[in-house]
């Protein structure tokens, strides 16, 4: 794990948002095409606006969710939402959105059609994740219903989890295909989260999920 910390938030997003067009050009420099994996919630929308004015040849570029609440994209808790409103614009418009919501009443009724174009970004060139004070990634719950199967050698690329806590169903990748991104980044603020961090370090994943992702990952933060 490699931590690098900025001054303050603004540059925190910054620097975050080069070294992600950065690790996805010399994706594209090696590959037809590369796929990039991000969070929801409130902490990245500073970094989308940043990347979506970023020139890469965003049409070869597969943008899709670590996790995602199972609401409609007209809620505000939809994650994909988040992604139409702040990522996917601008020169990033061009980009191709690999879904992770369909329109049933539960996560289960459509994880198998869902998971194709998934597994086809696989492996993830290029992953950003948030994390919770309580050590969670994507929807690695500690106390998950499914959170023993995501963490499994031989988990299936997508996963519908309940937890306690937690308002919705989720949908989230998988523990194998977060720790096989080929560049894995961190983004936290705030002196909670970074002490939650270092508290994860020798925990087992189901306490500390973020423990899937800690060998080479690139930790960024500002308080």
């Amino acid at each position: 794990m490699k931590l690098q910390t900025y001054p303050d938030r603004d540059l925190l997003y910054m620097g975050l948002a080069d070294a992600l067009a950065s690790d996805l050009n010399m994706a594209l420099n090696t590959s037809e095409r590369a796929s990039l994996a991000v969070p929801g919630g409130t902490t990245p929308g500073p970094v989308f606006d940043l990347l979506c004015g970023v020139r890469l040849d965003w049409a070869r570029v597969d943008v899709l969710l670590t996790d995602e609440r199972w609401v409609d994209e007209t809620s505000p808790r939809s994650n994909t939402r988040l992604l139409r409103e702040r990522l996917l614009v601008n020169a990033a418009a061009a980009a191709n959105l690999v879904p992770l919501y369909a329109p049933t009443e539960t996560p289960e009724e459509s994880l198998s059609a869902l998971e194709g174009a998934v597994r086809a970004a696989r492996p993830i060139d290029v992953l950003l994740l948030g994390m919770g004070e309580d050590m969670h990634i994507a929807s690695l719950f500690p106390g998950g219903d499914k959170l023993s199967t995501a963490l499994s050698s031989n988990a299936p690329t997508l996963v519908a989890m309940r937890a306690p806590g937690v308002q919705e169903p989720r949908v989230t990748l998988s523990a194998p295909v977060l720790s096989g991104a080929m560049a894995k980044h961190l983004i936290i603020t705030g002196a909670a989260k970074r002490a939650a961090l270092e508290n994860a370090r020798g925990k087992l994943p189901e306490q500390a999920p973020v423990a899937v992702v800690l060998d080479g990952l690139n930790v960024h933060w500002a308080l």
